[in-house]
């Protein structure tokens, strides 16, 4: 039995070691593949990635779920809404 504050990705995406702007063309690109409700999991190092992915999402109308970060490690639940 997980708790409600796991979220299951349906893919999931690895920018790490990447820099702006790669993270974010590469999960704008990803999300494309997916369906709309499902989640994208996406984990990044770059410093940019944090507040870049957070504008676009809000941009774009997609949902982040979740959001952790780990020393350099940020990972990312986003779902897609359209």
């Amino acid at each position: 039995m997980s708790n409600s504050t796991d979220v299951i990705p349906d893919a999931e995406l690895d920018c790490v070691g990447f820099y702006c702007p790669i993270p974010i063309a590469m999960t704008k690109e990803e999300i494309e593949k997916i369906e709309i409700g499902q989640v994208l999991k996406v984990e990044a190092d770059d410093p940019a990635a944090e507040e870049d992915i957070k504008r676009w999402a809000k941009r774009t109308g997609h949902l982040i779920l979740k959001f952790e970060k780990e020393g350099p490690l940020m990972t990312f639940y986003i779902k897609r809404t359209k």
